[in-house]
C-alpha cells in the first residue's frame, strides 16, 4: 500500500458535475484507504497497491459508472509528487505569485518537444518548462487569456493533461506527506 495521489481533469466546471464527498465515497468503495480530497478541482489523496495505470483505469471506470461522466485520472506516488514539486523551474514565480504557476502532468511522459512546442505558441511573458515527466507553465497575466489551451496541451504532450496551481501542488505535497 502506497501514498498516491489522484489528479482528476475538468471536473465542477462546465457542468460536469462530481462532489468531492460522493468522490471519497466512490474512492473507499475501491478499497482505497485514507481517502482526502482537496478543494473541488479533483484532487484526491489516498493510499492503495497498485499500479499508477491500474488505479487510474478503476477510477475512471468507476466515475464513468456512477456519474456517467468520462474523466481522465491522472495518479501519482507520493515519492513521485514530491519530486514534481521539488522540479519548479520558476522558484521566483512560485515565491511571488504561486496562482500564477501551474505544473501541468499528462498520463504519459509529454513529448521531448513539448515545451519548445508549446513556447511557440506563448505571449505575454508566458513560459514553458519541462521538468523530469511534467511540464511547468508560468502565467504573468494569469492563465485566463492564454493560447495554451487544454487541447494544444494535449497535442503538444501526446496525451491527456491536466494542471495544479503551485499552492495546489504544494498542498497535495503536504497532504501526502501527513
Amino acid at each position: 500500500m502506497e501514498r498516491m495521489v489522484a489528479l482528476l481533469r475538468a471536473v465542477n466546471v462546465g457542468g460536469r458535475k462530481l462532489p468531492m464527498a460522493e468522490l471519497r465515497a466512490l474512492c473507499a468503495e475501491l478499497g482505497w484507504k485514507d481517502v482526502a480530497t482537496y478543494i473541488q478541482s479533483g484532487n484526491v489523496v489516498f493510499t492503495a497497491a497498485g499500479s499508477a495505470a491500474s488505479l487510474e483505469k478503476k477510477l475512471e471506470e468507476a466515475i464513468s459508472r456512477k456519474f456517467d461522466l468520462d474523466v481522465p485520472a491522472i495518479v501519482r506516488t507520493a515519492a513521485q509528487w514530491a519530486q514534481l514539486a521539488d522540479g519548479n523551474p520558476f522558484p521566483e514565480a512560485a515565491k511571488d505569485e504561486p496562482n500564477r504557476l501551474q505544473l501541468l502532468v499528462a498520463k504519459k511522459r509529454p513529448r521531448p518537444d513539448a515545451a519548445d512546442r508549446l513556447m511557440e505558441r506563448a505571449q505575454a511573458g508566458e513560459s514553458v518548462r519541462a521538468a523530469g515527466d511534467a511540464l511547468w507553465f508560468h502565467f504573468p497575466n494569469g492563465v485566463a487569456g492564454s493560447k495554451l489551451t487544454p487541447a494544444l496541451i494535449d497535442k503538444a504532450c501526446g496525451s491527456p493533461a491536466t494542471g495544479r496551481n503551485y499552492s495546489t501542488v504544494m498542498k497535495l505535497k503536504e497532504m501526502l506527506e501527513a
